[in-house]
């Protein structure tokens, strides 16, 4: 059954940001073996990071504010937040201030995911029971993050889920590594959110983001 983008839609005014609408209808392709997932790196009033996995014709998403770990030590915040339309998941560019979400963001990881989820018997959960029950397991083949992670509903659900995100002990887990401080970059354009930022926005716009980047590029 196909998830709703009402919230989604209700939130944002497509006459004045560039993100996806969900209207646009895929036609001709054929259903994929695996599904697809994307960290997007976002400056909007704090910068975070938003996991998105495809699920049913959507990308059930959460903010994880520190982004992913490779540390299986880590347990990683996670809001969950409304579902997105599909083509998000090859969006990047600035949302206009004034609109929900309002600042730059770039696709800073994206591939393939395996949906592991199991019952405590063992037997295979499907990834929309696993998000509804709140205990998700998946194998991700990105091009920064790879291998095993859990997400876990940490209280009842409502309006404003809060989950961990935490990286099973595997060939993936590196506690030496911090991705999201070495490798910046959208694997989708090259570009830092920064230049993102820079090219993209309307002159005059953003002063905080702005005197944010130069206050962090000083340390």
């Amino acid at each position: 059954m196909p998830r709703s983008l009402k919230e989604y839609e209700k939130k944002r005014d497509f006459s004045k940001t560039r993100e996806p609408s969900g209207k646009k209808k895929a036609k001709g392709k054929a259903k994929r073996k695996h599904p697809r997932f994307a960290f997007q790196k976002h400056s909007a009033t704090s910068e975070h990071y938003d996991l998105r996995l495809e699920v049913d014709g959507a990308l059930a998403s959460w903010a994880v504010p520190k982004g992913p770990s490779l540390d299986p030590r880590d347990k990683r915040l996670a809001m969950r937040t409304e579902d997105h339309p599909l083509e998000y998941l090859e969006w990047e560019g600035v949302i206009p201030e004034g609109s929900y979400g309002a600042g730059p963001m770039i696709v800073w990881d994206r591939g393939v995911f395996q949906n592991i989820s199991e019952t405590r018997r063992g037997e295979k959960l499907e990834l929309p029971d696993a998000i509804e029950k709140g205990d998700v397991k998946l194998f991700m083949l990105g091009e920064k993050i790879k291998g095993a992670y859990a997400l876990v509903r940490t209280g009842p659900a409502r309006d404003r889920e809060q989950w961990l995100l935490i990286k099973k002990r595997d060939e993936g887990a590196d506690a030496r590594r911090r991705p999201t401080s070495s490798q910046p970059e959208s694997v989708l354009s090259g570009r830092t959110i920064e230049q993102v930022l820079e090219e993209e926005a309307e002159p005059g716009q953003f002063p905080r983001h702005r005197a944010r980047r130069r206050r962090a590029r000083r340390r």
